[in-house]
């Protein structure tokens, strides 16, 4: 029997931080390539450092011309996201510091297996959910990531103007019989204006928003405030810290609270099944608890590189399904294609929608009308209900 009652915390950080800035650049490497050739190869990684951000990997598009142009364009597809981001400080600005590319054509030993329909790597990948929050997704993260997200909104908006793009959050949250029922600590830093701004300054500005995303009473006089701890924080950004892609593996998936396989997302054509099966995964889950099939689920598949079929797939509702564990197995191979092809259809990933998904999550987050965030529709539950 898992424990009811205890406390977890999970963290998230900003679209400014140094790596969410690191994968931004490269899913809009992906981007762009995707809407010039939607089966467009790319595993790109981006690494910034003060005044500098050097991009690499693997590229590839049927047209060799087509891709000549496209490396022309990275510099600037690079600058675009720094400057949308908020960056224009002295030593980290969007329209000063130095790009680098080093992309370089995909390898033709990993072409071939995905080429004939394989996945593009072997590995495992997770999914999961749980009925905590109305996302389907655990409450430590979902939460920690829409504090993020509010304040973006309000910095770039103007609202906030001394609010600067480095930010993390970390929420502990106090479960009672499996459930949410108040945040026990909430730790805020964010960069701010060089205006000798105390943590106290920064709490008055931040706390109301931070009211505004969580629920009304998970806020109690017993919870514990850290906002600024350490004073002062002005340089932030590549200038105070180096940025690499992938490297906030846990803040894009569930905050800690399910498994994860170890492969990033970021950079990476739907092809690759760390991110395609990944996002697969999620999608089922999902369903599943929404189906009624299970209040938790976790999911699991595995690949072999160039092998369409998934070596595994394994369900665990931590005693909370209403039918068996290996029923749900069974009746998911009954309602999509765990192919790489057919993940990658069924979902409709070949499309430029990936830049959005670089920072506060992957998962938990609204469908969109051009086919973002596919992964987390509820079009399932009739067909899996069915299935079982």
């Amino acid at each position: 029997m898992s424990r009811q009652s205890y406390v977890f915390t999970s963290e998230s950080v900003s679209e400014g931080h140094p790596d969410k800035l690191c994968d931004r650049i490269s899913d809009a490497v992906l981007d762009y390539m995707l809407k010039i050739e939607p089966n467009a190869r790319v595993a790109c990684e981006t690494f910034a450092t003060s005044g500098l951000v050097v991009i690499g990997g693997e590229v590839g598009l049927s047209n060799q011309e087509r891709l000549k142009d496209v490396m022309g364009r990275i510099g600037q597809i690079a600058r675009d996201c720094i400057r949308d981001i908020g960056y224009e400080q002295e030593k980290f600005h969007w329209n000063t510091c130095h790009v680098m590319n080093f992309l370089h054509e995909q390898s033709a030993h990993i072409a071939q297996g995905v080429d004939r329909d394989g996945a593009g790597d072997q590995g495992i990948m997770f999914g999961y959910a749980v009925d905590e929050t109305p996302e389907l997704m655990p409450a430590p993260i979902q939460y920690a990531h829409a504090i993020l997200h509010r304040l973006a909104d309000v910095r770039k908006a103007g609202k906030e103007p001394t609010l600067r793009p480095d930010a993390k959050s970390q929420l502990s949250v106090r479960y009672e019989n499996g459930k949410p029922v108040e945040v026990t600590s909430i730790v805020l830093s964010t960069q701010h204006a060089d205006i000798n701004q105390t943590s106290a300054d920064i709490r008055a500005i931040v706390e109301p928003h931070i009211r505004a995303v969580l629920p009304a009473d998970w806020i109690t006089p017993a919870t514990v405030w850290h906002v600024n701890p350490t004073g002062s924080f002005v340089i932030g950004g590549p200038d105070g810290d180096a940025g690499l892609t992938g490297r906030k593996i846990i803040v894009d998936t569930y905050g800690g609270a399910a498994p994860h396989g170890g492969g990033a997302f970021s950079g990476k054509d739907p092809t690759k099944v760390d991110r395609s099966a990944a996002y697969a995964a999620r999608y089922l889950a999902k369903n599943v608890v929404a189906a009624g099939l299970a209040r938790r689920c976790t999911l699991q598949v595995s690949y072999a590189i160039g092998v369409a079929q998934p070596q595994s797939v394994y369900v665990d509702t931590h005693g909370t399904g209403v039918v068996p564990d290996e029923v749900i197995e069974a009746g998911i191979g009954k309602v999509m294609d765990l192919t790489p092809r057919g993940i990658r259809t069924h979902l409709g990933l070949n499309k430029p929608i990936y830049a959005r998904t670089s920072a506060y999550g992957h998962f938990g987050r609204a469908p969109d009308a051009d086919g973002g965030f596919s992964w987390e529709r509820t079009d399932l539950v009739e067909a899996l209900k069915k299935a079982v």
